[in-house]
């Protein structure tokens, strides 16, 4: 069973391949997270997509806490290291760790940051989630498909930082996931989004075989 919990904005408790992981913990400080960090249960792994305040969040609290390894691209986890946190994985885009039976992979995200923006492919050997991070659409998320087949992917829509609702539409043409997730939209009111907006775009482009899940934050899909 893997189980996908959106936490609002962009972080994700997901659990696969036996392993709790928080994708992009911002917690404390986001209105819509329906959890703080000390309501947490044992965290694993900490995945961080780039190191603005809004992903990378309460990560060093969090880490420190429950002994948890954090991935990143190389910068973002030297910065984790420095204040503190003992277990860091620092990659680049394109590399890949497996820690047990759960394998993580960066991919390519167009954002603005100090260092290297990212996405993640996390994947059990079975089921592959596919969170894209902080971007727009590029084309070349079709190789993401082409690679690591994510069956879902959590995709931002909110406009304005990242991708809205148009071309994130597009992005789900070129990944062809069975289920998306939009995140990234509502947090703040500069990237208020309808979701059906996001669903009204996809009927447009005529994409089919998609099912979209619209979560509150603090709402569990499981696959």
């Amino acid at each position: 069973m893997v189980s996908v919990k959106w936490l609002g904005h962009a972080a994700f408790e997901i659990e696969i391949a036996d392993k709790r992981v928080l994708i992009d913990p911002f917690l404390k400080e986001n209105p819509l997270s329906p959890l703080k960090p000390e309501d947490l249960q044992h965290i694993d792994i900490i995945v961080i997509t780039h190191d603005h305040g809004d992903h990378f969040g309460d990560s060093i609290e969090i880490a420190k806490k429950h002994n948890s390894t954090v991935v990143s691209v190389y910068e973002t986890a030297n910065k984790a290291s420095s204040e503190g946190v003992q277990n860091c994985i620092g990659m680049n885009i394109g590399g890949t760790v497996k820690i047990d039976g759960l394998s993580i992979t960066l991919t390519p995200a167009f954002h603005s940051m100090s260092s290297n923006p990212c996405g993640a492919v996390l994947s059990d050997g079975k089921t592959s989630i596919y969170h894209a991070g902080d971007t727009t659409v590029f084309h070349d998320m079709r190789i993401i498909r082409q690679l690591y087949k994510p069956s879902i992917a959590l995709l931002p829509i909110g406009g304005f930082y990242t991708m809205g609702p148009r071309e994130a539409a597009l992005a789900v043409a070129l990944v062809k996931p069975k289920i998306v997730i939009p995140m990234h939209y509502n947090t703040f009111d500069v990237i208020k989004q309808d979701p059906e907006e996001f669903k009204s775009e996809l009927r447009k482009i005529k994409v089919k075989g998609v099912k979209v899940v619209v979560l509150k934050p603090g709402e569990v899909y499981q696959v």
